[in-house]
């Protein structure tokens, strides 16, 4: 009779795979430990990680996060799919491989481990060759998902920039109207849930038309990019919005800024504008270009919407110009920022 076919060698360290791997072994048998360790060793594994029970196991596993488990199922104290639960829940979003080892061969068994959190199930005792393949399958797993993670990362940044792109105004480099309308609803939510008072603010450039009709519109476009950097400069903190509105309308959306706060910024903004001093020969209010603005602050309820904010702080800009325009006007605080420079 002929010789029954030769097993093939287990692979050598050169055909493992290579580049920076770990590999948590939890066995509680020290001799059983020794020899995963010892082929895992062989096969090339950068750092093997060792554990005798559960409670060490998961230790480790929070504090050095492998990139592969092999996890024995009959240990002192909590048993091997206990532990898998507890890494599963040690690692939200993310995904490391756990291959159970056990003596345990049944069909049952094998879906318990699957059920636990398990990606593969080995049985006692493992040989070289099988141990050596299930470490290739589960690296090229990893590698595919790490890779995965690199490409929704990448796309999650290019989706960023494109909505930064849709969203700034060509003309002045703010934010424009569509994004304004994001930023709003998104405030609103965030002021409610934690109670914070929540103040916008919509400015308009006082008689703008008169200046464009003096001085051309490629003129005017100069002046919109000049007050849309001016904006930008007194937005200092980091969730402070400038946006252009529309034409000549501007609004400004200050997150935790309570009436009193948004009155003072008010003033130091129409000061800004006349320290700047625009020139606007053809302006009934000066020869500079100046500024009237209405406020509205709440602390956002159930009841608090984008739109009755807008129309609130549109009722006070309004009744800015009806007082005179070149000043801010609050409904919540009755009174504007001339009266409270005359103060």
């Amino acid at each position: 009779m002929a010789a029954p076919p030769a097993l093939p060698a287990a692979p050598s360290p050169a055909q493992a795979p290579t580049g920076p791997f770990t590999v948590l072994v939890v066995e509680d048998q020290a001799a059983v430990r020794a020899a995963l360790v010892g082929e895992l060793r062989h096969a090339g594994v950068s750092e093997v990680l060792e554990a005798a029970s559960g409670d060490a196991a998961l230790q480790l596993f929070k504090l050095r996060r492998p990139d592969l488990v092999l996890l024995d199922i009959k240990l002192p104290g909590h048993d091997g799919y206990w532990v898998a639960q507890q890494m599963r829940i040690a690692e939200p979003g993310d995904w490391t491989p756990i291959i159970f080892l056990s003596s345990l061969d049944g069909d049952l068994d094998v879906w318990r481990g699957i059920e636990a959190g398990g990606d593969d199930y080995l049985v006692k005792p493992v040989t070289p060759i099988v141990l050596v393949a299930k470490l290739r399958a589960m690296r090229r797993l990893l590698d595919m998902r790490r890779r995965l993670v690199s490409l929704t990362e990448e796309l999650h940044q290019a989706n960023q920039r494109l909505n930064e792109m849709v969203e700034a105004d060509a003309l002045t480099g703010l934010v424009n109207r569509r994004g304004f309308d994001r930023i709003l609803h998104s405030e609103i939510l965030a002021a409610r849930r934690d109670g914070t008072p929540l103040t916008l603010m919509l400015c308009d450039l006082d008689h703008f038309k008169l200046y464009n009709d003096a001085s051309g519109h490629v003129q005017g476009d100069t002046c919109l990019r000049e007050v849309g950097r001016l904006l930008r400069e007194v937005c200092v903190r980091p969730r402070d919005v400038a946006s252009r509105y529309g034409g000549e309308e501007f609004a400004l959306i200050l997150p935790n800024t309570p009436r009193s706060g948004a009155m003072t910024f008010a003033r130091a903004l129409g000061q800004l504008l006349r320290v700047r001093a625009i020139a606007h020969p053809d302006s009934p209010l000066g020869a500079v270009l100046t500024l009237s603005g209405g406020i509205t602050t709440c602390l956002p309820d159930d009841n608090t919407s984008a739109e009755s904010m807008i129309m609130r702080a549109d009722q006070a800009l309004y009744a800015a110009k009806a007082q005179g325009r070149d000043r801010f006007f609050s409904f919540e605080m009755q009174m504007d920022t001339v009266e409270q420079r005359m103060a």
